[in-house]
């Protein structure tokens, strides 16, 4: 029989996860936006600021409706 993991495990891995989905879908956007042209250019220091703090958003979500 499986047991479910301990909740400091749930919370470490429902944190990682929206930090994670946040970041991908933010940057699908920006790539997307960038593709039809509506962006014309942007600096990769500035995508690589949007993910890292889309990550740091995610974190602080996670930890505040979890904790």
């Amino acid at each position: 029989m499986s047991q479910s993991p301990n909740p400091e495990t749930r919370k470490f891995l429902y944190i990682i996860g929206v930090s994670v989905g946040l970041a991908l879908s933010l940057t699908a956007l920006i790539y997307l936006l960038l593709g039809m042209g509506i962006i014309k250019s942007i600096s990769t220091y500035v995508i690589w600021a949007i993910i890292l703090f889309s990550i740091g958003a995610g974190i602080l979500s996670g930890v505040s409706r979890r904790g």
